[in-house]
């Protein structure tokens, strides 16, 4: 291995390091609790070593939010596989939608970098491949139902939905015991008697 090449991987574990540090801190006290200042504490390297790394603290939620969507799409995927066995019309859509939700619920500090913060992040063509796996796993769950359909609005559609249902369940807005309903009743709307 070169100079060079341990140079990289060292910063590479580095990054890895301060992305994972925030978002621990972020999940058990909030993004408010995420300084420069507590990061340095934790991880025992100084501000400007953060800075070498992150220009800002919102590189830092960026980073955690690339992260969230490549596990997203990995849970989405494996909802959608899973439930693919299972012949029952929506069971796959549905599968997928409870995944979702149930991420959002698990990880909410992820789910706030994600989008719920100011993000340079972009979605559409260029953008991270993290960010399109996540709205790709949502599409392949939609698409074998659409027939003609678009099935890009109705992905888009879905996916505001389910954003919304969680946003407004994490706010004590809804009632609590009728989440599983709710999305249920999106899907089945959203999607009505489709072919699977």
């Amino acid at each position: 291995m070169t100079i060079e090449e341990r140079r990289a991987r060292e910063r590479d574990a580095r990054r890895r390091l301060i992305t994972a540090t925030a978002r621990a801190v972020a999940e058990r006290e909030g993004w408010d609790a995420v300084t420069t200042r507590r990061l340095s504490a934790e991880i025992e390297y100084s501000q400007p070593v953060i800075y070498k790394h992150f220009a800002s603290l919102d590189e830092i939620a960026d980073a955690v939010a690339v992260d969230g969507f490549a596990e997203l799409a990995d849970a989405l995927r494996q909802a959608r596989t899973e439930a693919e066995v299972d012949a029952e019309p929506g069971a796959v859509v549905a599968a997928v939608a409870h995944r979702y939700a149930a991420f959002a619920e698990e990880q909410p500090a992820v789910y706030d970098a994600m989008f719920g913060r100011p993000s340079r992040l972009r979605f559409g063509p260029g953008s991270s491949p993290a960010l399109a796996s996540a709205f790709a796993e949502l599409r392949s769950a939609v698409e074998p139902r659409v027939g003609d359909a678009d099935v890009e609005l109705l992905t888009e559609t879905l996916w505001a939905g389910l954003h919304g249902l969680v946003v407004l369940q994490r706010g004590s807005r809804l009632r609590p015991d009728h989440q599983e309903a709710r999305i249920t009743l999106l899907v089945d709307r959203i999607l009505p008697g489709a072919p699977d």
